[in-house]
This record gives structure tokens, C-alpha cells and sequence, in this order.
């Protein structure tokens, strides 16, 4: 049996902000509100797997890790600095503005307003 993720809920004090903000830093489609009542602002990841924006008064920040091609990463990386949005190698200091990973060639963590932890890793 193969078994593959359809879709998970990542908390955010406003889901249409913090969806909005992770597509345009990745570089992924937004997708209609999701959902009763549409309460979920969903993106794309890839063909099977949908991230689900979540609107959440109390949210508990989630960690979230990607595997990204080589020219994705430096497109990823790019969109970051231009926007000032500070990434770092590690969790513990995720706006240090390096990208020597430890577990990989290169990588990256950085945050949202919700204090999502994103880490993207890639071979080279």
C-alpha cells in the first residue's frame, strides 16, 4: 500500500496573509478558499500535497521541511532577500543569513508571522 499526504492544516493568525506569504515566497499557486464556510486558504505544493491556511486566534506554530531542487532554492532564496525576509541555517537562530545546512549541501529555515518554522533543504 502506498500512502501519501493529501493535504495538512498549517495554523496562522490570518490564513489569506500567511497563504499568501508562503506562495509568493516558494513560488507556489494559491488556490480558491477551501472548506465549510471557507475557512481554509489553501496552496499548492505540488500535485498530491495542498497546504491548508487555517485562521487560528491561539495558534501553536508548526515546522514544516521541504526538499527543493538546486535552481529552486536559489529562485526561493532569492525571493527572500528581496524581501527582506530573514532566513538563517538553524532553527535556534533562523535570521543568521546563512545557508550551510547541517544535515544537507545547503538549506534554510526562516518564519511567518504566525512563527511557522519552514526549512527547505537541497542537494547542492
Amino acid at each position: 500500500m502506498t500512502v501519501t499526504l493529501n493535504h495538512t492544516i498549517v495554523p496562522a493568525r490570518d490564513n489569506d496573509a500567511e497563504a499568501d506569504f508562503f506562495a509568493g515566497i516558494m513560488g507556489l499557486r494559491r488556490l480558491p478558499p477551501d472548506g465549510v464556510d471557507g475557512k481554509f486558504a489553501p496552496v499548492a505544493v505540488n500535485d498530491s500535497l495542498t497546504l491548508q491556511f487555517m485562521t487560528a486566534p491561539e495558534a501553536e506554530p508548526h515546522h514544516l521541511a521541504f526538499d527543493v531542487e538546486p535552481a529552486e532554492f536559489g529562485q526561493i532564496l532569492a525571493r527572500l532577500q528581496a524581501r527582506g525576509v530573514p532566513y538563517g541555517n538553524s532553527p535556534r537562530d533562523p535570521a543568521n543569513g546563512r545557508t550551510d545546512h547541517p544535515l544537507c549541501p545547503r538549506g534554510l529555515f526562516f518564519t511567518d508571522e504566525t512563527g511557522n518554522l519552514y526549512e527547505l533543504m537541497t542537494t547542492a
